[in-house]
């Protein structure tokens, strides 16, 4: 009997798998819609009857599970990293000039995608099943929305085995949408249930895989395409074209407009037509995606602290919309400059409302004439930044107020000082006591992506900067339960809960560290990079410009920006402060694992001694550089390679004596000339 609804489960597993592929991804259904539903019915009657033929990849598992209290939190392998964006033809021609300079070589073929307005996510496959979906998050480390993403049909829950061997590990990254017909009827029911209407695709599907509960999920018309992967393990792919084919033999959906093999004016004419395609298709696309196809060149390129150099985000022209400035303030920000902003009558561009654009500095407002009463054309730049295009002039009634950039700090009084950044200026307050800095930085210092105590929003640090119970970033670890519950809305019991969200915030990884503290230049990523470089936080403090330069993936700003910071003896008072009174305790979560393609030179520090044969030490270098490697010239514990040529003199000695792995020139050669 068991032996005969065993079968039962698994023909009736296998037959709905492959009707939702061929529905949800090869858009050639077999079955009506109505005998797919009597097929799943009876799957989820077998199973909650007899839950051990249940299985990790059954159809079942796409209505949803229990609700969640929380969602996890997972590292990605390889950083989803953002984009640059281009926005007319001369800065794709730019993107291009700047890699056949770099690669030394022309006719780079690339391919070009249609830049899905959605929300990215990452797929984790073990032995060909589904195992983990993550967010995006901050490229670094996303949310875990596993159940939700397994309600998405046109996921695979198991691979198909069709040309090659499932891999034992395969990380893909794709972008969940919502189609614009599904959009439409989401937002016809929530209208006929009373409940409110999404704004656009997008926040529909990024609401909707932010649900704890997952059969909510379940009942959205989520939908994906994937576009790249992270760590792959048993599968080899020598272009981005090829590994997108391989998806597909895989059972995952892939964009049918993706275009390989162009040319750099081949990827500027089909620009074109997907301009032109845009309002026809299913499913909102806000531009184009540029990438170069051959791997080893992506390889060879690199990346920047935030983006690739092998891609560019080529967008749309923004949309216009026509509004009067009823107002200009000045921000402060978290560094001391200050920002002119619009205040706009309220408009919708592109499903959002606007209501404010920033003007960003006095030079801008003065060559546009930008004044107070003026009709604008405001865009959303890139679909997300409001931004002030142009001045109608013609709509000007006589009455508008030029405007003028205050003396003084809006917020501290001091005086304010014009700084010329690049071939502009800004006004920046100079005053380190300005409350407005102090309580963006103690926000920064705070916030979820670097301390992160839950309990200290934005009114309580206001309240606290205000009392001068923080004047700077150590005081956050001295508050006392008694003082915090005089502040206004603060109970004995919300003052201990803050403090204990404190006490637990005192272990932090160095990477949060040194993005807390707010360095220019200095994100999510650069902190990243810095600390998977460097085992403790003395030897950031220690490091010259050249030593921080040598990092893969950090420019020269940045390393001046923490060179600058860590020179400063008031930031290096509060940090000893933060570790000596504060009690914090720093540690590093420095990854052991070099790239999934065992590059041994990534992300490693390596030193060049003595005379090279083959290649001059400065080919060596760029090689070197090209595969990931920090090249310096001085040698220390820190040094993972010493490469080694005739005659190495007194670095040879002390690489031996420090325990340091030493190359010849044919080890070198051989170890190139299998990742070249």
């Amino acid at each position: 009997m068991n032996d005969a609804i065993k079968k039962e489960a698994q023909r009736l597993q296998k037959e709905l798998t492959e009707h939702s592929h061929r529905y949800h991804v090869m858009d050639d259904p077999l079955i009506s819609d109505i005998e797919y539903d009597d097929m799943l019915k009876k799957l989820i009657e077998i199973e909650e009857n007899f839950p051990q033929f249940s299985t990790p990849d059954s159809p079942t598992k796409r209505v949803g599970a229990p609700p969640l209290s929380a969602f996890n939190q997972a590292i990605h392998s390889i950083p989803m990293l953002s984009l640059d964006n281009a926005f007319n033809n001369e800065d794709v021609l730019d993107f291009n000039t700047r890699i056949v300079k770099i690669l030394n070589r022309e006719n780079i073929f690339y391919v070009a995608e249609p830049k899905l307005d959605g929300v990215a996510v990452e797929l984790k496959y073990e032995n060909g099943t589904l195992v983990q979906a993550t967010t995006r998050g901050d490229g670094i480390t996303g949310e875990v929305i596993t159940e939700n993403v397994k309600t998405i049909r046109s996921v695979p829950l198991k691979l198909h085995r069709e040309k090659f061997k499932v891999p034992s590990l395969l990380e893909v990254r794709g972008e969940v949408i919502i189609t614009k017909p599904d959009f439409d009827l989401l937002n016809k029911t929530r209208i006929d249930n009373g409940e409110s209407v999404f704004a656009n695709p997008r926040n529909a599907a990024a609401g909707s895989l932010r649900q704890l509960d997952s059969k909510i999920t379940a009942k959205r018309p989520l939908d994906i395409f994937v576009y790249g992967a992270g760590e792959v393990k048993d599968l080899s792919f020598k272009s981005h074209s090829q590994m997108l084919n391989m998806m597909k033999q895989l059972g995952f959906p892939v964009n049918p407009h993706i275009k390989a093999g162009l040319s750099i004016e081949g990827v500027l004419t089909f620009y074109k037509k997907l301009e032109v395609l845009r309002d026809s298709l299913a499913y909102e696309i806000d531009g184009m995606v540029i990438k170069v196809d051959d791997i080893l060149l992506q390889r060879q390129l690199g990346e920047k602290s935030k983006s690739p150099r092998w891609a560019i985000a080529y967008k749309f022209p923004a949309i216009r919309k026509s509004t009067r400035i009823k107002d200009i303030i000045v921000q402060v920000g978290r560094t001391g400059t200050l920002t002119p902003v619009a205040i706009l009558e309220s408009i919708n561009i592109g499903g959002v409302m606007v209501s404010r654009a920033t003007l960003h500095n006095e030079d801008l407002i003065k060559k546009k004439d930008i004044r107070i009463g003026d009709m604008v054309l405001v865009i959303r730049a890139g679909d997300v930044i409001p931004k002030v295009v142009k001045v109608i002039e013609s709509k000007r009634k006589g009455n508008e107020i030029p405007f003028e950039m205050p003396l003084h700090c809006p917020v501290c009084h001091s005086r304010l000082v014009k700084v010329k950044l690049d071939i502009t200026h800004v006004h920046k307050c100079i005053n380190t006591s300005c409350q407005a800095q102090l309580k963006e930085r103690i926000r920064h210092f705070v916030s979820k992506k670097a301390f992160d105590i839950e309990g200290l929003g934005k009114k309580i640090v206001d309240q606290l900067v205000e009392e001068k119970m923080i004047q700077s970033f150590a005081d956050v670890f001295l508050l006392e339960k008694e003082k915090l519950a005089k502040l206004d809305r603060m109970a004995q019991k919300s003052a201990f809960n803050l403090v204990r969200a404190i006490e637990k915030s005192k272990t932090c990884s160095l990477r949060r560290f040194i993005y807390a503290l707010g360095i220019d230049h200095t994100g999510e990523n650069a902190a990243k990079l810095i600390s998977e470089r460097f085992s403790a936080l003395k030897d950031i403090m220690d490091a010259d410009k050249e030593n921080l330069v040598s990092i893969h993936g950090i420019g020269p700003e940045t390393a001046s920006a923490v060179c600058q910071f860590f020179s400063n003896m008031e930031n290096l008072n509060i940090i000893s402060k933060i570790i000596n009174e504060g009690g914090v305790k720093l540690t590093n979560d420095k990854p052991s694992r070099v790239e999934s393609w065992d590059n041994p030179f990534n992300k490693r520090r390596i030193v060049l001694t003595g005379t090279l044969l083959t290649m001059t030490r400065s080919e060596a270098k760029k090689i070197l550089e090209k595969l990931g490697a920090g090249i310096t010239s001085s040698l220390s514990s820190k040094t993972d390679f010493l490469i080694a040529g005739n005659k190495p003199g007194s670095k040879f000695a002390k690489a031996k004596k420090l325990g340091i792995q030493i190359l010849d020139e044919k080890s070198l050669t051989a170890m190139l000339k299998s990742h070249l």
